[in-house]
């Protein structure tokens, strides 16, 4: 049940998904916010908080249960993102160690490495992550430049990334390579790698603007020798197209963070207007306070039910590129728009971050570039007219 539309309720939302609701809501005000200063300072989030919510069910809750998942619906990795958000998480990086690198080997490994992989990150005991991005390549993934080259059994990988979600903790890597540097997107490949491969070497945590608490890393591979075997899908030159099959899902699972992220910023915002006083009344009394207020709600509300029909559309086998690339973009620009008048409305407290306003403010500005940046949206969906 969302706080701010009580008598709303999605179409995908079962009574599961509800109790499901209702032990994250319990175990993220548990474990996610009391922790954010803390995991600020030290740049990532710990390991036994990754082990606690493996033990509470809470990772890989579309995987079957043969594989360590919970076997539900991609709903439920998206409604427990709401419920991360909403327990005003900044720092911990499920979304891309839970709901897309995991699927990477979900949809292309092999039984053997679905048995063997995904139930130690469904357990919180490995962190996971994927390394697409590169100093010198984006959005434009054709760009990479790091090579995977054949010797034998293994492949000779090299190259570096850089902004890497979970980069400096994850135990589980699938990376971006070039397998024929000639061959424009048709020579990309994706390879799964633990970080104990000889060669496999983390750079310096990034310094943000936002989102301290998230460690994100540079990553080097120097002549990185990881088996042929662990090439997914078996055969060179998918990678680009894997990407393109799996990119919708991670852009709507931002559609969902950003969304979420403009609800609890304007039920912050409702609380402290209604607390603060001005000039003999609260804040919440004068006439611009409210209009600003309603806008807001009604934008969060607009793209909330644009988000939810694509969520259905996910559930269903339905999601395609572009209806994900709508929903990316609206909600990241819509996001923008509202904490920002949220954050007008506490005056100078607005801008110190011990208020988790100002938190979301500088984590908001990421949620338009990662996944693509808003620009690249616009040109995919450009492609339907």
């Amino acid at each position: 049940m969302s706080a701010l539309f009580p008598d709303y309720r999605p179409t995908w939302e079962s009574d599961d998904h509800r109790l499901l609701r209702e032990h994250a809501r319990a175990f993220f005000a548990k474990e996610m916010t009391p922790n954010q200063e803390r995991w600020a300072e030290q740049k990532y989030v710990d390991r036994e908080t990754w082990r606690r919510t493996g033990e509470a069910g809470l990772l890989l809750l579309d995987v079957p249960e043969e594989y360590g998942g919970q076997g539900g619906d991609a709903a439920m990795e998206y409604l427990v993102t709401e419920e991360l958000i909403y327990s005003l998480d900044t720092a911990f990086g499920m979304g891309v160690g839970s709901t897309i690198t995991p699927h990477y080997v979900m949809n292309y490994g092999s039984e053997e490495q679905k048995k063997a992989w995904l139930p130690r990150i469904a357990s919180g005991e490995w962190i996971a992550a994927i390394a697409m991005t590169e100093p010198g390549a984006g959005s434009d993934l054709q760009g990479v430049r790091t090579t995977a080259r054949r010797d034998g059994d293994e492949y000779v990988i090299n190259g570096s990334k850089t902004f890497i979600s979970n980069g400096g903790s994850a135990d589980f890597v699938v990376v971006v390579a070039k397998t024929d540097p000639e061959a424009g997107h048709r020579g990309m490949s994706l390879f799964a790698v633990t970080a104990d491969t000889p060669g496999f070497e983390r750079g310096r945590v990034l310094e943000k603007i936002g989102r301290h608490g998230a460690d994100t890393a540079e990553l080097f591979f120097n002549d990185m020798r990881v088996p042929a075997a662990n090439l997914l899908g078996g055969e060179e030159g998918q990678g680009f197209y894997q990407l393109m099959n799996q990119l919708p899902r991670e852009r709507l699972a931002i559609a969902v963070d950003a969304v979420s992220m403009a609800e609890a910023a304007v039920l912050q915002t409702i609380d402290y207007v209604k607390e603060r006083g001005a000039f003999g009344k609260t804040v919440f009394d004068f006439q611009n306070t409210k209009h600003e207020l309603a806008y807001c709600k009604t934008e969060v509300y607009t793209a909330k039910v644009f988000v939810d029909h694509c969520v259905q559309l996910d559930v269903d086998g339905r999601l395609d590129a572009t209806t994900a690339s709508m929903a990316k973009l609206k909600a990241t620009e819509m996001l923008d728009d509202v904490v920002d008048r949220c954050l007008q409305l506490f005056g100078g407290y607005g801008y110190m971050m011990e208020y988790p306003i100002a938190q979301m403010y500088a984590a908001a500005r990421v949620m338009r570039i990662y996944g693509g940046t808003n620009e690249i949206m616009k040109e995919l969906i450009a492609r339907s007219l």
